[in-house]
């Protein structure tokens, strides 16, 4: 069986509207959800695509020096590391996400604002989450096969790959400061 709206009830679609008039009929709540769900996803794919890069290197390099295996996990620990950043701010911005109080006279200006902000600080720590684990996934496996030759290079090569960590810090940092200086109305 098919029912159908009564045409005051549901929401129709104006091919005359302008693109910022898209953007307002969309639920300020659904971009503060959009937001926690980059957070995390985009976070643990970047920390996901820097364990592969690190893990293979790690793996085939082992097979002839075994040695290397213990010393460069910290590579892999720092990918992880990056999952938990995009979690971090998700639960950040989880917390603030509630409903509205006063439904008549909602959404609010600052309801937009705050929607639009928490849209953007997940998109900021999920995408440079993605960039800091390509990174360090890079970097972790060129160390783990300089380690491999050569065992002196090892922590020089390792503070190239903090600097690599730093970009996902950046953006938690970043994320952090934008999403407490919004608010729904309450």
């Amino acid at each position: 069986v098919i029912t159908f709206i009564e045409e005051e009830q549901r929401m129709t679609f104006v091919p005359s509207a302008k693109w910022d008039q898209y953007l307002t009929m969309i639920d300020p709540y659904n971009w503060g959800a959009w937001g926690v769900f980059l957070a995390i996803a985009i976070s643990v794919l970047g920390a996901s695509w820097g364990i592969f890069l690190t893990g293979t290197s790690l793996v085939g390099g082992a097979v002839k020096h075994p040695r290397i295996k213990s010393k460069n996990l910290i590579s892999v620990l720092f990918c992880e590391a990056l999952a938990i950043y995009g979690i971090i701010l998700a639960i950040i911005l989880q917390n603030k996400l509630a409903a509205p109080l006063h439904p008549a006279s909602y959404p609010e200006p600052q309801d937009f604002k705050a929607g639009y902000g928490f849209f953007a600080a997940g998109a900021i720590v999920g995408f440079s989450n993605l960039a800091a684990g390509y990174c360090v996934g890079a970097l972790g496996g060129t160390i783990a096969l300089a380690d491999a030759q050569n065992p002196a290079l090892f922590v020089k090569c390792f503070v190239m790959e903090i600097f690599g960590e730093a970009i996902g810090l950046m953006g938690v940092i970043v994320s952090i400061i934008l999403s407490t200086s919004m608010s729904y109305a309450q």
